[in-house]
Formats: structure tokens, C-alpha cells, sequence
């Protein structure tokens, strides 16, 4: 595997990430967007799209291009959640496109690490990963700073560490099998749940 592959959380998860992003049947309207949140998103995400749950992803600052991508998949079923199903069925694609605009201009709110230890040991990997095990370093789809590469590959900088070591293990588990799940399975089956954890914790606190 190439050096430029890499890892991620989301939607947010994310998951994560290229991503086959839905044709936008107009332009984009944030203030639309937020009525939608503010109806149907706010509860789990929160209004301004941090999240007051490590459950639930933070999506404030998230590719429009990626939330709206991601929203589609959890309505079509290809990605799996039936709780993100039930509300993405009642969107349509003019919606999924106006609320990715809406949290995309939303500021994140920084988060801390929690365990300084296991943060050190998820730097080394999210920056130059092990390539005695073959996992590629992070940064190469997800940037040094975390910001992702709209729309294939997630911001992932600040999120909860809870969040993205599910997601990692639903990659590697196979659960998660949208978008580019290829490249992150082969990246997060080579990881121990230890090393799940380092990198969750390195990106909560990444910014």
C-alpha cells in the first residue's frame, strides 16, 4: 500500500471518506440548511454541529461536499445506521446539499486529548505511520492539521476519540463499506485495538 493512503473518522462520522458525491440539484443555501438541522440534525449533532456527545460526531467545519455525500448513503442504505437512515429518508438531495453547506461554515470547537501517553504514541502513527505492519501515515488523505481533502477524504481533526475508534473498527470489522472503505479496511485491519485507540486519541486533540 502507497504511502499516500490513509486513515479516518464521522459521519460523523463519516466515516470516512473518493466519495461519490451527489449531483447538487441547485445552489447551496446555508440558511435553509440550518432550518433543517435545526429540525432534524441539532438534537444528536448539535445546533452550531458540535456534537455534546462523544457518540454522536462533531460536524462543524466538515466538506460540504462529504456531509452531503455521506447523508445520501445513510438514505440509499449503503451505508448502514438505521437511526441516520430514518432521518436522511425524509431529506432530499436539495437538503442534504444545503445542510453540508450550513455546518461546512460552522466553527469546530477545539477538543483536548485526554491521555497524554496514548496521544505521543498516535502522533507517531497518524504522521508517519508503521511501516513494518504497512499502514500508511495519516496525513496524506487527511492532512497534517486533520483537515481532509473535500469531498473524498473527511476532516477529522477535533473529533471524539469515542467516535473515531468506532468508526475505525467498523472499517476494519468491514461493517462500514461505503465511499472509500477499501483503503481505510486495509488500513484499520492492520491496527491493534491499542493502536486504534493512540490514533483516536492523537485526533481528538489535533487541530
Amino acid at each position: 500500500m502507497k504511502q499516500g493512503l490513509a486513515l479516518t473518522l464521522i459521519m460523523l462520522s463519516a466515516p470516512i471518506f473518493a466519495a461519490d458525491a451527489p449531483s447538487s440539484p441547485a445552489k447551496a443555501d446555508p440558511a435553509k440548511g440550518q432550518q433543517t438541522v435545526a429540525q432534524v440534525c441539532a438534537a444528536c449533532h448539535g445546533a452550531d454541529g458540535n456534537s455534546a456527545s462523544p457518540a454522536n460526531p462533531s460536524l462543524a467545519g466538515q466538506s460540504a461536499a462529504y456531509i452531503s455525500t455521506q447523508l445520501s448513503y445513510f438514505k440509499t442504505g449503503v451505508r448502514k445506521s438505521p437511526v441516520m437512515q430514518g432521518f436522511a429518508a425524509a431529506l432530499s438531495p436539495q437538503d442534504m446539499t444545503n445542510v453540508g453547506a450550513y455546518f461546512e461554515k460552522q466553527a469546530p470547537k477545539p477538543q483536548a486529548a485526554k491521555d497524554k501517553t496514548l496521544a505521543v504514541q498516535g502522533e507517531k502513527l497518524y504522521r508517519a505511520g508503521n511501516t513494518d505492519k504497512g499502514v500508511p501515515a495519516c496525513t496524506a488523505c487527511h492532512g497534517p492539521n486533520g483537515a481532509g481533502i473535500p469531498a473524498q477524504f473527511p476532516r477529522v481533526a477535533g473529533q471524539y476519540a469515542d467516535y473515531t475508534l468506532a468508526q475505525l473498527k467498523a472499517y476494519s470489522s468491514g461493517e462500514r463499506a461505503s465511499g472509500n472503505a477499501a483503503v481505510m479496511r486495509g488500513v484499520a485491519a492492520k491496527l491493534s485495538e491499542q493502536e486504534m485507540k493512540a490514533l483516536a486519541e492523537y485526533i481528538a486533540g489535533l487541530r
